[in-house]
């Protein structure tokens, strides 16, 4: 009975602070991605000392484990990663134009009375506003449940095709598919003609399963990044290598944050962004190709 009355308290409480007309909240999201499989990458590259694999590693979990924060009201939310300063030494242009691929920097702004988003994004100095339809997730609802940070949460799954541009969607690539490659390459009569590119080593998968963790004791229709569309605040999503896990939340902060759309940037619809970067993606792959491809792509990580 002392379970069901203080259960019921809080719920008037949230009740209370929600229906008041300036309702804001905000979330602190952590967004890790796995680097397993990269590691693997390197085993038994003589061209990679171990000093550089040290470096690579140390590089790619600044790039996978990020800060972000959801600033979010009945209808909008705007979705950033937390600034912090750059560190000497700890990479420059080649590390920023690869950071652009993990889900950071920029603005993600989300409207979904309107079901639209805006996102400003920066690459190889270049701004671009991208300005598109929010995405329709086919959500399937899970009786299972479980506490995050106090809230009560439900699952729900979906699956989505892979992002081209996401780098955190890529996958080394099988070993029976490395060795069909191995047997390709043996047929040329030029050695030079190899490919050791570090790009040539992964793939990206057709589909991704993303498993997501909502609360209904915060109704409102929100989560990180493009997520959204059940019926509470998303704390929790993972897509089998990425989890973004809410790690705190404040329902109408004293400070109250300017959600609007962002808008700088030339305008741009997501495919038109998505093309362009698969451009200069594929680019990028043809510039490492050949001898020394993987010490090529590691001196770019450095800059």
């Amino acid at each position: 009975m002392k379970k069901i009355v203080v259960s019921f308290i809080f719920s008037m409480i949230f009740l209370s602070a929600f229906a008041q007309k300036d309702f804001q909240g905000m979330a602190v999201y952590e967004s890790k991605t796995s680097t397993s499989d990269f590691k693997k990458r390197f085993e038994g590259n003589k061209e990679i000392t171990p000093e550089m694999q040290k470096m690579f590693e140390e590089r790619m979990k600044k790039m996978f484990e990020k800060t972000f924060i959801l600033n979010f009201d009945k209808q909008a939310s705007i979705y950033k990663e937390e600034e912090k300063l750059d560190v000497p030494g700890q990479g420059g242009g080649g590390m920023r134009m690869m950071s652009s691929f993990m889900g950071g920097g920029g603005t993600y702004y989300k409207n979904v009375k309107d079901k639209n988003y805006t996102v400003d994004k920066e690459f190889m100095g270049k701004e671009f506003l991208i300005k598109d339809s929010l995405k329709i997730y086919n959500w399937v609802m899970e009786s299972e449940t479980k506490l995050i940070g106090g809230y009560n949460c439900y699952k729900a799954t979906t699956v989505i095709p892979a992002s081209k541009t996401d780098f955190r969607n890529f996958r080394p690539k099988r070993d029976e598919d490395k060795k069909k490659e191995i047997k390709s390459d043996s047929t040329k009569t030029d050695a030079n003609e190899k490919k050791t590119n570090f790009m040539d080593g992964i793939e990206l998968p057709k589909e991704i399963t993303v498993t997501a963790w909502y609360t209904p004791e915060i109704p409102v229709n929100q989560g990180p990044e493009g997520y959204w569309g059940l019926p509470g605040l998303i704390l929790e999503v993972n897509d089998g290598k990425t989890i973004i896990l809410c790690s705190k939340i404040v329902l109408n902060p004293k400070d109250k944050a300017d959600i609007k759309a962002p808008n700088n940037g030339k305008e741009i619809s997501q495919k038109e962004y998505d093309d362009t970067i698969t451009k200069k993606m594929e680019e990028f792959r043809q510039m490492n190709q050949g001898p020394g491809g993987g010490r090529s792509f590691e001196m770019r990580m450095n800059r």
